[in-house]
């Protein structure tokens, strides 16, 4: 009986390699609980995050990754029915619920929620925000806050923390729940205070339009009490809609004349962004970060006022973004290697790859920009964007497109068609080429990279290991043939 009492709770994880889930387990682990978890595949960098908190992660989904039996299941949102730890856990009803319901029920009790949530921009915005509250904890430890982020922050070298102070800083994600709750992931969350960097339609496989995206952002504003108090960018006419009948506080951010947060003087310097903020027409702060790009101001602008109105020091918001090193998959620098840099970025939209790539022409504007894109996401598979993506990717001066990933699960007429987007491009003047894989992307790339060239590579999967293969056959040819690259 004593063993059963302090027995610690067994909680295993279908779907532990989204960066989600993978944070989860660690705050469950944090409280103590015994974790397991699976996945159809692991892959960095969240493979190696779970790996090093000592989580078993079992693969493929299997009946036998439940045996004996845990106390509770979490399913994750891209499981549904038919798969074997799904069907197991409703014939032998153990107990199961989600990501976000298990976060407000075990962590946000009690605390201070704030959520940053938007199409674009969530997981480097909340990683500033979580920063910020970091770096002021130096001096004030009640300030030291709790985060689950959707990806690697490279300040924390991790996507979560747990601490027992009263803030807890969120990425609000919009997409759906579970198989069996199919809203928004972000209502679980229930902020006193939400930044909203951006609505545009995404999600193309939950969502049948712009006005139902639109309507789960209203739900999330409306979730906000009046003593609340709601970060808005003001360049974007969603944004606008969807805080128009916000019952707290409501302040904007952006370039506009009458924006309270109004970003002015911006320049890009040896990859270093500085600017100035006035708010509500007076100077406010120069602030200055060492991560390239408009949409990263804007970021940075939207976290630093959302800790201003909580009132973290303005010192330690300017220390904090002085010091950000950004998120593992947004704008990494892989490898460099003979003079090519080999960037990791997560691109999920157009809109995404389109700041992405003007990022990019900032940070290296002498370099001939690649853009290598695996069309994964479930709008980029889609053909919903299909003018959109050509748009976005003629700011490169080559692209390579690979082919649509798992193209089978999506209805012909519903289809992304990278030969046309292909067509489009060279047609347009950006040489563009369509590989069958990975392996013909690698051997085409190392045909033609040349010392100073940037290669994007832009996919929100493992891209079946391209990360790991074009360093290598690069290093390879450079071993073999010292100086082949300065030669291509």
């Amino acid at each position: 009986m004593t063993q059963n009492m302090i027995r610690p709770k067994h909680i295993h994880l279908s779907g532990v390699c989204g960066t989600a889930m993978a944070s989860l387990a660690g705050l469950l682990l944090k409280k103590g609980c015994k974790v397991t978890g699976s996945d159809a595949a692991a892959y960095p960098p969240m493979s190696d995050q779970l790996r090093e908190m000592g989580v078993p992660v079992a693969q493929p989904y299997a009946e036998a990754n439940l045996v004996p039996p845990p106390d509770l299941v979490v399913i994750g949102n891209a499981l549904s029915r038919g798969n074997p730890e799904v069907e197991l856990v409703l014939d032998r009803r153990i107990p199961f619920t989600s990501m976000a319901a298990v976060l407000h029920e075990e962590f946000l009790a009690g605390r201070e929620s704030l959520v940053v949530a938007g199409t674009h921009g969530k997981t480097t915005t909340t990683s500033m925000l979580a920063w910020i509250y970091q770096t002021a904890s130096k001096d004030n430890r009640q300030m030291e806050p709790s985060f689950l982020i959707g990806g690697v922050a490279e300040n924390f070298g991790t996507s979560y923390q747990l601490r027992p102070t009263r803030t807890f800083v969120l990425e609000g994600d919009e997409y759906d729940t579970a198989f069996f709750d199919k809203g928004p992931k972000f209502l679980h969350y229930f902020p006193d205070g939400l930044i909203l960097t951006s609505v545009e339609f995404d999600h193309a496989d939950i969502y049948a339009d712009l006005e139902a995206v639109k309507l789960a952002f209203k739900r999330l504003v409306n979730l906000v009490p009046r003593r609340g108090v709601i970060v808005a960018y003001d360049g974007n006419p969603n944004v606008t809609a969807c805080v128009a009948k916000a019952l707290c506080r409501v302040e904007r951010y952006g370039f506009s004349k009458e924006a309270n947060w109004r970003i002015e003087n911006l320049r890009h310097e040896s990859g270093k962004s500085i600017w100035e903020i006035h708010h509500d027409g007076a100077f406010w702060a120069e602030l200055e970060m060492q991560v390239a790009g408009e949409h990263n101001v804007l970021n940075a602008t939207a976290a630093a006022a959302l800790a201003a109105n909580h009132g973290v020091p303005l010192s330690a918001i300017q220390a904090a973004l002085a010091s950000f090193l950004s998120v593992k998959r947004r704008l990494e620098v892989r490898a460099v290697i003979d003079g090519v840099t080999i960037i990791d970025d997560f691109a999920h939209h157009p809109t995404a790859i389109r700041e992405t790539l003007r990022a990019l022409r900032q940070a290296y504007p002498n370099s001939r920009l690649w853009a290598v894109l695996e069309p994964r996401s479930n709008t980029l598979r889609r053909n919903v964007f299909q003018q959109e993506l050509v748009e976005s990717l003629a700011l490169a001066d080559r692209v390579i497109l690979d082919s649509v990933y798992q193209q089978e699960r999506i209805p012909e007429g519903e289809r992304l068609h990278p030969e046309q987007v292909i067509a489009a491009l060279n047609a347009a003047g950006t040489p563009a080429e369509l590989c069958v894989d990975v392996a013909a992307i690698v051997e085409t790339l190392d045909r033609q990279l040349r010392p100073g060239d940037v290669v994007a590579i832009l996919s929100n999967g493992g891209f079946d290991g391209i990360y790991e293969k074009l360093p290598k056959r690069l290093e390879q040819r450079q071993a073999l043939t010292p100086g082949s690259l300065a030669k291509a």
